[in-house]
Formats: C-alpha cells, structure tokens, sequence
C-alpha cells in the first residue's frame, strides 16, 4: 500500500499548523502582550487626545541612580507630565496601593508580580530628576488591559480600560495661568506653552529617536523653570 499521499497530507497539515501553534505562543508570551497592550493605548491616545495640547512620547528609557527605568507611555501638556503605565493582564487582580506586590489569580493559577504604582513611583522620579520639575506637577496613571477584574479596592489612578480619562480629567485644572506670573514667563500661554513641549521632550537624554537635539544642562534647567514652576 502506497502511504505517499496521506504522508504528504500530513506534512501538508503540519506546514500550517506548526508556525500556527508558535504564533500562538508567541502572542501569549508575557513580552508579546505587554506590547500588544502599549500598541493599543497608543492607538487610543491618537485618537482621543488633542495632540496640541498632548505631546506623547512612548517606551521612554530615562537614567536612574542605579541603571535605567523605562517608561510605558508619557504625556506632556500644560496640565502637567503623565506617566503611565500599562498592564495587559486578565483574571482576577488583587492588590492595595501600599502593597510591593499585587497578585493575579488566572483559574486556578496565582502569580505574583511587581506594584505597578511603585513601578510608576520611580518612573515619576526619574521624570523628576531629569526635567527638574516640582513633583505636583508630575502624575501617575496605571491601566490594566486585557479583560482583568480588580478583587480589591484601587486607588483612582489606577484604571481598567485605556485610562486616558485619568489625564483628561485634570484639563479642569490648568496650571499654565500661574507661568504668566513668573518673570521668565512673560510672554506664556497655553499656546507657548505647547510650543515649549518638544523642547522640554528634548530634556530626556535618552530619548534617541525622538529627538536629535539635546540641550545643554542650563538650557534644560531655565526651560524646566520656566514651563513647570509655580
């Protein structure tokens, strides 16, 4: 009995279902759905946020006393700098905003992984550092994408969904007034202010790709001064 036409059925099956099962794997692996997610809440802030009054900047790498720290997503606008992180996760979530840890329980799987607020802490920090801008001016927002239900009581910047409502919802309170009154700032509006922000983007020394000038340190401060002191 000829088996050659069944064998080549089954290798013919196999051409498919082999680069299938990896593409599978792959989009499932940790790595693949913390991109998927950064993609969508990329995708979301293009279309939901005024990009002249939001300057976006993505996968920002900034210098930490103790190595680098990457950044998710920010956001910057006369309403202040937003750092957000983004968690592409589903089941059951179950943390505190004091917790070091948080806690995934996936069906009968529990998983442990890092705050995302503390996370976002030292992100804010470094933001702070390298910009030289007063921390009140710097805001946290943490978004879990994915179908995740939270088991336990959240703080409110840390959202389900896209979480750009968490930056909206300080447009209620501009602080670009409060720049006419300093005496580098004489000629500020929401406008110059805006104009300011690619500048001020240019701040972070590790942001390759985004920009190709880099300030001198005494330009960076007086513009940080300038555009983030009350």
């Amino acid at each position: 009995m000829d088996f050659t036409p069944v064998i080549a059925q089954v290798l013919g099956m196999l051409i498919w279902f082999i680069p299938a099962v990896f593409l599978i794997a792959l989009i499932k692996s940790p790595r693949a759905k913390g991109h998927i997610g950064e993609l969508i809440v990329r995708f979301f802030a293009h279309r939901q946020l005024d990009e002249h009054t939001y300057r976006r900047l993505h996968n920002v790498t900034l210098n930490t006393p103790d190595g680098t720290t990457q950044i998710d997503h920010v956001f910057l606008s006369i309403y202040g700098i937003f750092a957000l992180e983004t968690k592409n996760m589903s089941g059951l979530i179950f943390g505190s905003e004091k917790q070091a840890q948080c806690t995934q329980k996936l069906y009968k799987r529990t998983f442990k992984f890092q705050s995302p607020l503390r996370q976002n802490y030292k992100h804010l920090k470094a933001l702070e550092a390298t910009l030289g801008v007063p921390p009140e001016h710097l805001h946290s927002v943490i978004t879990f994408v994915g179908g995740s239900s939270f088991k336990t009581e959240m703080p409110v910047n840390v959202t389900q969904g896209i979480g750009l409502s968490a930056i909206s919802s300080h447009s209620s309170n501009p602080y670009s007034a409060r720049l006419k009154s300093r005496p580098c700032c004489t000629h500020c509006n929401p406008a110059a202010v805006r104009r300011r922000l690619p500048r001020t983007a240019s701040m972070c020394k590790t942001l390759s790709g985004v920009v190709t000038r880099q300030p001198s340190d005494n330009a960076r401060n007086a513009a940080a001064r300038c555009c983030y002191e009350q």
